[in-house]
């Protein structure tokens, strides 16, 4: 029953056709002949799609030859009935004869080996006619796309052919059901390597030559042009079946977009002008010289730079200034974020580098350092980063904060340059352009105390700038002004060093008139503070910089007993100068175990050097005793660990301070090496005074009795132990509420004497007769 309705259903159809058949004979024998299959008349193709239409014009024609041929045999005609199973004929001749599967040359009468001669001619000829309008499009330099994938990845015209091919189901359904035909399977919708050979080679020779074409180890599917789709176990290597890539598939039909897989990792900046980059004359005349000569060597070799320095010293924008010469934008890839995921990660640089060639835009990796570690991981990523590259890469930047990792030398020609920190003048030009229009006029004439003050790259002065302007808009939303105490405060935020365990920030509270000392002490430290607002003057304008190899930073040494004021002193300098403090905690650094000292003192001032922050080294004994005799073995890494400090010193650019309780206990290679040697004595009765008088907040209610000019002569006292006392005897007076009286000063005092292990005698308590 089902058999019979399906061959009514086969017998209509074909009366069908019939009719249809004899209304175009009656048309064509009133208009005329129609001529033979041609392309539009047009010199050149103006865009991707024309040159692709043309393409699947001389795709069609094959297509129907290798119909035909199936047809010779009279296999089909037996199980046309088992409809649903293969695709009929009847359907196949309609699809044939639709849009551009146009036939006009064959007709019923022609034998088959005839009219499958005439079409392999037509598309012969539509071959050489696109050859031609290739040749006129190269000529006013028209990309098209299918002819630059063939460049990118050195396709020959089989391989050109075959994409298209390939590429020709994921663009029109159809071809589906054609090659599903062809393939004598209804499942298999896209073309295997066995119907690919059958389509563009005309003798088994032609198909053995071409078969290694088509291997997962040849160009095409090497370089993801195409792919394979996966079939079933056992599936000879002929009936594998094969798409055009996805991204590919959007870049040959002139789609201007962006891989799918490659949305989360990829970020585009556009290219820059030189006038826009504040760079040295002489780094950007040097830029421009590589970037010339390595375009000029692109043909033959990839070009890859290496740029190397602090964060936000400009790397980025110089490669994007260098794509400016070339007129590409510029993709950011954070080789952080990649490593994350070491399975997938030369497949993920693969589709990356793939993506550099057919937007086309240059490709800058970030954070190199990531992979140049000695583990074993790592090594192996940045072996196959290098592979990627050389095979994919046409621009390359490769961005790192160290010099090029060994585990680069050698391996491809990269052009590795240092972009040093932007200098004095540099930071100043960087502030006023970032600032223009933000800051209030009166406060123009202070900003170059920023770059005073602040040893910040162009990324921190853009963050600092857009910190300023925030807290501005939270101070006054109306006019949202920014004034110097928001920059002040967003670039000290920005230079504060990654200390972790090793340091504590102090917040510096006192100022000049805190600090008791004799004139010439206070004056040494006043001198030291002006050192640091004029260093830039000094040392830029006035040319010391390149006198000076080592030892441009300042150093200090504040040597006195303990509690005498050399932490007050330190955080009055920073405060003066509005910079952090951070007092590095010894107990963090000193290690027993040997290397591990220099190791903590190199992370120590690597962190302070992107900084100006002031290393406040209190008690620092520690590391700078005397360097004794080799004895042994400990000896000699103890002597190394004090070298390596005096080394770190003088290299470093910032601010360095030295405390210590005993100056004799200094090793004097020291002393030659420190700018400023300060001498914090012992108070006298004169500056004892001074300190009890200061030590007073204005809200503390005193009673009258208290008598300071007794406690300054009676108590030989730091200005440590003074502060302690006031602040016991606040809290005593507090107690019920009171006054501070002479006896909660006295009882203070004799807690502290306790404290410092001082015999408290009762004569020296009660000599004033002021106790009550």
């Amino acid at each position: 029953m089902f058999r019979k309705k399906v061959q009514i259903e086969v017998d209509a159809k074909k009366q069908e056709a019939g009719k249809q058949e004899a209304g175009k004979q009656e048309a064509e024998e009133t208009r005329g002949p129609e001529p033979p299959l041609t392309l539009p008349a047009s010199d050149h193709y103006t865009d991707a799609r024309a040159h692709l239409l043309d393409e699947l014009r001389c795709l069609n024609l094959l297509l129907a030859a290798q119909v035909l041929r199936l047809r010779r045999a009279d296999f089909y005609e037996s199980i046309k009935d088992f409809r649903g199973l293969f695709i009929a004929d009847g359907e196949i001749d309609a699809l044939l004869t639709a849009g551009v599967f146009e036939d006009e040359s064959q007709t019923a009468d022609e034998p088959r080996v005839k009219r499958i001669e005439n079409l392999l001619n037509q598309a012969q000829n539509i071959r050489q006619e696109i050859g031609r309008r290739l040749q006129n499009s190269a000529a006013q330099q028209i990309r098209l796309p299918l002819v630059q994938i063939s460049r990118y990845f050195q396709l020959s015209e089989f391989e050109q052919q075959a994409l298209v091919i390939c590429l020709a189901p994921q663009v029109d359904a159809r071809y589906e059901k054609l090659f599903a035909y062809l393939q004598n399977d209804i499942t298999r919708r896209s073309p295997s390597i066995d119907l690919i050979l059958s389509l563009l080679c005309q003798s088994m020779e032609e198909r053995l030559n071409h078969l290694h074409d088509l291997y997962a180890t040849a160009g095409l599917r090497r370089h993801g042009v195409i792919e394979s789709i996966e079939n079933s176990p056992g599936v000879s290597i002929a009936q594998q079946s094969l798409r055009a890539d996805p991204r590919i598939v959007q870049y040959l039909l002139g789609n201007k977009v962006v891989d799918q897989r490659l949305l989360s990792d990829l970020r585009f900046f556009p290219s820059l002008d030189w006038a826009e980059v504040v760079v040295p004359e002489a780094l950007r005349d040097r830029l421009q010289r590589l970037c010339r000569a390595a375009v000029q060597n692109m043909a033959n070799r990839r070009s890859i730079f290496y740029l190397h320095g602090r964060p936000g010293v400009g790397k980025k924008t110089l490669a994007r200034a260098l794509c400016g010469e070339l007129g590409v934008n510029l993709a950011v890839v954070d080789l952080r974020l990649l490593a994350r995921a070491p399975e997938g990660f030369a497949e993920k640089i693969r589709l990356i580098l793939r993506e550099g060639l057919l937007q086309p835009c240059a490709v800058y990796l970030d954070h190199l350092e990531q992979l140049g570690s000695a583990d074993g991981d790592n090594v192996t990523l940045m072996a196959g980063l290098m592979q990627e590259i050389g095979m994919w890469g046409w621009l390359t930047f490769l961005g790192g904060e160290k010099p090029l990792p060994a585990a680069l030398i050698g391996r491809l020609p990269i052009y590795a340059i240092e972009i040093p920190t932007p200098d004095y003048a540099a930071q100043k030009e960087l502030w006023g352009r970032h600032l223009d229009g933000l800051l209030a006029e009166d406060e123009w004439a202070n900003i170059d105390q920023l770059a005073v003050r602040f040893d910040l790259t162009g990324g921190q002065i853009i963050q600092a700038v857009d910190r300023a302007a925030q807290a501005a808009f939270m101070r006054d939303p109306e006019t949202g002004r920014i004034n110097l105490a928001d920059l002040n405060l967003s670039s000290r935020v920005q230079a504060q060093p990654q200390l972790g365990s090793m340091a504590r920030k102090i917040e510096p509270k006192f100022v000049w008139g805190d600090m008791v000392l004799p004139e010439d002490q206070l004056q040494q430290l006043r001198e030291l503070s002006n050192q640091v607002k004029h260093r830039q003057r000094v040392m830029s304008e006035w040319g010391f910089a390149n006198k000076l190899s080592l030892g441009r930073g300042l150093n200090a040494l504040f040597a006195g007993p303990s509690g005498t004021g050399k932490t007050m002193a330190a955080e009055i300098v920073a405060h003066d100068l509005g910079l952090d403090l951070f007092k590095i905690d010894l107990s963090a650094v000193v290690s027993k175990y040997i290397g591990e000292t220099e190791k903590n003192l190199n992370r120590v001032f690597s962190e302070a050097e992107r900084s100006n922050a002031i290393l406040f080294f209190d008690e620092a004994d520690a590391l700078l005793g005397k360097r004794s005799e080799v004895k042994d073995a400990h000896d000699r890494y103890a002597n190394i660990e004090i070298a390596y400090l005096l080394q770190k010193m003088e290299e470093y650019e910032g601010i360095t301070i030295l405390a210590t309780n005993l100056r004799q206990n200094i090793d004097e290679a020291f002393v030659r090496r420190i700018r400023f040697i300060v001498e914090f004595p012992f108070p006298s009765e004169e500056y004892r005074l001074r300190i009890w008088q200061g030590i007073w907040p204005k809200e503390t209610p005193l009673a009258p009795e208290i008598d300071l000019n007794f406690m300054a002569l009676q108590f030989k006292l730091t200005g440590g132990n003074i502060r302690n006392i006031a602040l016991a005897a606040a809290f005593l007076a507090s107690e019920n509420g009171q006054v501070v009286r002479m006896k909660h000063l006295l009882q203070a005092t004799k807690r502290e004497f306790h404290k410092m292990g001082k015999v408290v005698k009762a004569e020296e308590f009660g000599q004033s007769g002021k106790v009550s």
